[in-house]
């Protein structure tokens, strides 16, 4: 079980979290004007490193509060917790 560490309460067990997926994928400019093609690449296309990947997460049983890890994918080791206002 992986121990996250909430930036507002602390390290917490992981079965008090829900995933969010990949931290700053960026949202289309002007959605109006994008094809599908491109909609598609934002809606399905999320990196998947072998190393550190930048992910969010939501604290859903405490502070409720969505924040990003830096993870390794190989190990599961949590190298950062920071709030999303935060520079990656």
């Amino acid at each position: 079980m992986l121990l996250i560490p909430c930036p507002w309460c602390g390290q917490r067990d992981e079965i008090e979290f829900r995933y969010g997926g990949a931290a700053h994928v960026e949202y289309p400019a002007d959605p109006e004007t994008v094809d599908d093609a491109t909609w598609a690449r934002y809606l399905f296309v999320r990196p998947n490193p072998k190393g550190p990947l930048a992910e969010r997460w939501c604290h859903s049983q405490g502070c409720r509060r969505w924040f990003n890890i830096v993870r390794d994918t190989v190990t599961h080791q949590i190298m950062r917790s920071y709030r999303m206002e935060e520079a990656p």
